[in-house]
C-alpha cells in the first residue's frame, strides 16, 4: 500500500493526524456502499471525522485547530481516498475552508468560529454563477451555484461571484462571500455516476445582503498579506489560494488510484485465468500493468507533495510566487491527477469483466476517478494552455491567480 508521509518525522502533531486518518480506513470501507446510497456522508462518518480532528487540520491553533502544513491535505486525502473517495473529497474540501476563513477579516472569523469552532463551511468557487453589487456597508448577492460539496452538513457557505459595476473603468472584480445557511437554499440536484457520496448539490441565493467584513477579494488571496494575517501570522495563511487550489482535492485521486492498484495486485496474486487456467501473476502483461500504474501513482504523489512543500517554503521566506510558478502549480495539479486517472483506467481495462460487477469496488474506483478528473481544476487543456501562454510571455487568462 502507498504510504502518506508526514512533513517531518519528528513532528508529533502531523504524525498523530496521519495515524488518526489511517485508523478510520476499515469503517470507511465498510460504509462505502451506504455512503453512495445516501448521496451524502453518513452521520457516523461525519462524527468520526469531527472526533479525529481531521476537519480542523488547517484551522489556526488559537481556535483549537492543528494548523498543520498545507501538504496535510494531500496526505490525509490520500489515506482516506484509499477507503472511500467521497469521504476524502468532503474531508479535504471542508477542511480547506477553515484555512481560507483564517484569511478573512477577524470579525468574520469571530462570527463563524465564535459560535462553534467545529462548524463546517461549504463552498462553490464558480465566479460567473453569481452577481454582486456594492451597496452601503456591503454587497447584494444573487445567483445559483453548482457543486457545493457536503453542503447539507454545513452552517455556512463561501460563494464566489463577479462584482458588477456601472463604471466599466472599474474592470472585473472577483470576490468570495461568506453566507449563513439561512441566506441560501439547497437544491437536491446531486444524482451522479461518481463521487456519489459527496452531496455536491446546487445552492441558490435570491437577494442576500453580505456585510463588507464577510467578504474577501480574490486579489487579497494571491499570496502574502491577507485581511486575517495579523491574527494568523503562520505562513500557511500567506499561501496563494487559487494557485494551489488543485491540491485541495488532488490527494483524493491519489488515494483512489492507490486503492485500485493495491486491489488489482492482490487479486492478481491469487486469481486464475478463465481462459487457460494460468495464474494471472505469471502473465508478463499483468506485471507490466502493475509497474506502469505504480509508476504513475508514485510520480503523481511526488508532484503533488513537492508543490505543497515548495509553496510553504516560499511562504516562510515571505516570497510570493511569480506568475510562472503559479501557473506551474496549476499545470502540475492537473497533470498529476490525470496520471492517477490513467492508472485507474488502465487497471480497470486489464481486469476484464470482473470490474463490471456492482458488488465490487473496482467499478466505484473507476467512476470516482473520472468524476474527480472532471473537476475544472484538473482539466489539463485549460491549465496547460495558461502555463504555455505565460511561458511564452503572454498574460495569464486565469483571473484568480
Amino acid at each position: 500500500m502507498g504510504q502518506s508521509t508526514a512533513r517531518d518525522s519528528d513532528d508529533p502533531a502531523y504524525a498523530s493526524m496521519i495515524a488518526r486518518a489511517r485508523s478510520l480506513l476499515p469503517q470507511l470501507r465498510e460504509r462505502a456502499a451506504r455512503t453512495e446510497e445516501l448521496r451524502n456522508l453518513p452521520p457516523e462518518t461525519e462524527r468520526d471525522l469531527h472526533e479525529s480532528g481531521l476537519f480542523r487540520m488547517l484551522q489556526p491553533k488559537r481556535i483549537g485547530g492543528a494548523e498543520l502544513d498545507y501538504v496535510a491535505l494531500i496526505d490525509c486525502a490520500d489515506l482516506l481516498g484509499q477507503a472511500d473517495a467521497s469521504v476524502a473529497w468532503n474531508l479535504a474540501n471542508l477542511a480547506s475552508h477553515h484555512w481560507m476563513l483564517a484569511m478573512f477579516e477577524p470579525r468574520a472569523q469571530d462570527l463563524v468560529w465564535g459560535g462553534d469552532p467545529d462548524v463546517l463551511i461549504a463552498s462553490s468557487f464558480i465566479f460567473p454563477a453569481g452577481r454582486a453589487r456594492k451597496v452601503e456597508g456591503g454587497y447584494r448577492l444573487h445567483g445559483s451555484w453548482p457543486f457545493s460539496s457536503g453542503v447539507a452538513s454545513c452552517e455556512w457557505n463561501m460563494l464566489a461571484s463577479v462584482v458588477s459595476s456601472d463604471d466599466e473603468a472599474d474592470g472585473i472584480e472577483y470576490r468570495i462571500f461568506l453566507l449563513p445557511k439561512a441566506d441560501y437554499n439547497i437544491l437536491d440536484t446531486w444524482n451522479v455516476a461518481g463521487l456519489r457520496g459527496t452531496g455536491s448539490s446546487d445552492v441558490e441565493v435570491r437577494d442576500a445582503f453580505v456585510a463588507d467584513h464577510m467578504t474577501v477579494a480574490v486579489s487579497d488571496l494571491a499570496g502574502g498579506s491577507a485581511p486575517g494575517s495579523k491574527l494568523n501570522p503562520n505562513p500557511l495563511y500567506a499561501l496563494p489560494v487559487f494557485s494551489l487550489f488543485p491540491y485541495v482535492l488532488s490527494g483524493v485521486a491519489l488515494g483512489n488510484a492507490q486503492a485500485c492498484l493495491d486491489d488489482y495486485a492482490e487479486v492478481s496474486r491469487h486469481r486464475i485465468s478463465t481462459y487457460n487456467r494460468a495464474k494471472l501473476s505469471d502473465f508478463q502483461s499483468t506485471q507490466i500493468k502493475i509497474a506502469e500504474a505504480s509508476a504513475k501513482i508514485d510520480a503523481a504523489r511526488l508532484i503533488m507533495r513537492s508543490a505543497c512543500i515548495d509553496a510553504m517554503a516560499d511562504a516562510r521566506r515571505r516570497h510570493i510566487p511569480d506568475m510562472t510558478t503559479k501557473t506551474r502549480y496549476r499545470r502540475d495539479g492537473a497533470f498529476s491527477v490525470n496520471l492517477c486517472t490513467d492508472a485507474v483506467s488502465m487497471l480497470f481495462a486489464a481486469s476484464g469483466a470482473r470490474g463490471l460487477f456492482t458488488t465490487g469496488v473496482l467499478q466505484r474506483q473507476f467512476r470516482d476517478a473520472h468524476a474527480i478528473n472532471s473537476h475544472l481544476a484538473f482539466n489539463f487543456d485549460a491549465a496547460g494552455t495558461n502555463y504555455g501562454r505565460v511561458a511564452l510571455g503572454l498574460p495569464s487568462e486565469n483571473l484568480t491567480l
